[in-house]
């Protein structure tokens, strides 16, 4: 599943061809992927300008003129591909994008844009712009991690409630917005902090700590255009390469990077796969 680093970077890869340029008309080619389309979404979209691309946790959301937000959740699989017009074929083979193309964005200036989702667990809906924060796929979602509003004080303070484990904890969107399994290994990791540990029993302090540490990993991530493990791929077909610095994550019976001595440990909680090291992480 695409964590915030690669909708990010999707979403930085969309915005100079969608953002400020009007849509001529959209091919939807099923009637639903994860659940149905929004009724007539082909009609509401063809002819409107998007006036703003934007990101909320794994969500990608673009303003229209007409006063409505496309709402786009990629799933598993989904992916955003560009064909300029200019172009023949997308950047990673027309053969491929166009079996899974369930709906494609014809803009006026040419540009062809693909949502394609091998699996359909993907995505898409039409609410008002004014409203998007009480739509319920949005209103229950805690601050971004990246934004003003997730402070050190406020993950204490909400860490004290939860009797889960920190992994756990960390992956609730109501916590935090936008972080998965892949990025809060990482961080744990960095902060030497156990999944295992109880959330509520980590001290202010390491708690505090948390925040940082995770703005450096998304970061980091997002300026490598995310992970590329099975199906994320950036809009121009590339793969993200943040995989690559993976310090625990997916590295069990690897030794430790710390040159502690230890091997990276996986362990499962929640059904999620957990993996760190039992000797730098307490």
């Amino acid at each position: 599943m695409p964590e915030l680093p690669e909708v990010e970077t999707v979403k930085r890869g969309l915005q100079p061809v969608m953002e400020g340029e009007k849509i001529d008309y959209v091919e939807v080619n099923r009637p639903n992927l994860r659940w149905p389309f929004p009724e007539n979404m082909a009609e509401r979209l063809a002819g409107r300008t998007i006036t703003l691309l934007r990101r909320r946790s794994k969500y990608l959301l673009a303003d229209l003129d007409s006063g409505e937000t496309l709402i786009i959740h990629l799933g598993m699989s989904g992916r955003m591909l560009i064909e300029h017009a200019d172009t023949a074929h997308f950047h990673n083979g027309a053969t491929i994008a166009q079996k899974h193309d369930h709906v494609v964005f014809h803009m006026e200036d040419s540009t062809r844009i693909a949502f394609n989702d091998a699996r359909r667990f993907g995505a898409m809906d039409l609410t008002s712009t004014q409203s998007v924060e009480q739509h319920w796929l949005i209103s229950k979602l805690g601050p971004e991690p990246l934004g003003n509003e997730f402070s050190e004080s406020y993950l204490t303070n909400a860490l004290q409630k939860k009797s889960a484990p920190i992994k756990t904890a960390l992956l609730d969107q109501h916590i935090v917005a936008g972080l998965g399994n892949i990025y809060v290994c990482e961080v744990l990791f960095r902060t030497a902090i156990s999944p295992k540990r109880k959330a509520s029993n980590l001290s202010a302090n390491r708690a505090g700590s948390l925040v940082p540490a995770i703005r450096e990993v998304l970061s980091e991530a997002i300026h490598s255009g995310g992970s590329s493990l099975r199906d994320h791929r950036q809009t121009n077909g590339d793969l993200g390469y943040f995989q690559h610095n993976f310090a625990v994550y997916d590295r069990e019976g690897e030794p430790c990077r710390n040159d502690c001595g230890s091997k990276i440990f996986r362990i499962v909680q929640s059904g999620r796969s957990s993996f760190y090291c039992p000797k730098c992480q307490r």
